[in-house]
């Protein structure tokens, strides 16, 4: 075990009191939080640029086997738009600015806006999408480590949906 040990009630007290503007940002915060605000912009652009995506795929969805993939494209363009919202609720908890600019969407999102031209072209494009936010939400949750668990958690979750997401993708891909 590490020779770490624990800060007495006092200390702890007199530590909130300091520099209390900072919201959830404490003293012992020890992330780089600039690099920390990057990556969960970056995370913010990927989400909105994928939901935007589902949403097209979810109105142009047609052909006998659409439904199906249509219920998906919904379902996932839901839940991308609450994993944004995720995303910006911390962004402003540590102090930063949610990126809602639609100009730089497309520019710091890791996924693509592939629009697809037909429906086994939209599932795929989906399916690479969610495959680029698993390797690099993975990436993040490791960069983070221990020095910001609340983020590292939120990352965590996010992480086993977009796998939830690309199983699903995989599946209806198989069909096709």
């Amino acid at each position: 075990m590490s020779d770490m040990h624990l800060s007495d009630v006092n200390t702890l007290r007199a530590r909130a009191r300091q520099h209390v503007e900072n919201g959830a940002v404490t003293e012992g915060y020890n992330a780089d939080r600039e690099e920390v605000l990057r990556l969960l912009n970056e995370s913010l652009a990927t989400e909105l640029v994928c939901v935007l995506r589902y949403k097209r795929h979810y109105f142009m969805a047609n052909g006998l086997k659409a439904s199906v993939a249509a219920d998906e494209f919904l379902e996932h363009a839901t839940q991308e738009a609450e994993h944004a919202d995720k995303l910006a609720e911390r962004i402003v908890q540590l102090g930063g600015e949610p990126e809602f600019n639609p100009d730089l969407l497309s520019k710091h999102s890791h996924a693509q806006y592939v629009a697809g031209n037909n429906l086994k072209e939209m599932v795929y494009e989906d399916l690479v999408a969610e495959r680029i936010a698993i390797d690099s939400y993975r990436e993040i949750i490791q960069y983070i480590g221990d020095k910001d668990p609340t983020t590292r958690r939120l990352f965590e979750e996010i992480l086993a949906q977009e796998e939830e997401h690309a199983d699903d993708m995989a599946d209806i891909l198989q069909d096709l």
